[in-house]
């Protein structure tokens, strides 16, 4: 976990992705949208993509992408994202991370 504890405590938003993963394409557009310019990581195209996703797994991502990191929090996957949004929690989540600026 040592490995994706470092990446995620550089930025104030972290999805861990796979390029060929649809639901991931769909969370970060979502995010962006708001304005947020988060740091992406392609496990399928990163040197270590196989042992961050282990890591991902072993800190409870099932499945393991997307990921998404807010404020150094794991936020969890796209039903997290997509339920944060629909209830209105999700900017103001990515404001208090100083993710995004009004």
């Amino acid at each position: 976990m040592a490995t994706v504890i470092a990446l995620v405590n550089e930025r104030s938003v972290v999805i861990f992705s796979k390029t060929s993963c649809c639901m991931c394409h769909t969370i970060k557009t979502l995010i962006t949208s708001f304005g947020a310019n988060p740091t992406v990581y392609e496990l399928d195209e990163h040197p270590r993509g196989q042992q961050l996703e282990k890591e991902l797994k072993g800190m409870g991502c099932k499945p393991s992408v997307p990921a998404v990191f807010i404020g150094q929090q794991l936020i969890g996957g796209a039903n997290e994202i997509m339920t944060l949004h629909l209830k209105g929690q999700l900017v103001p989540l990515l404001l208090s991370s100083n993710a995004i600026w009004v």
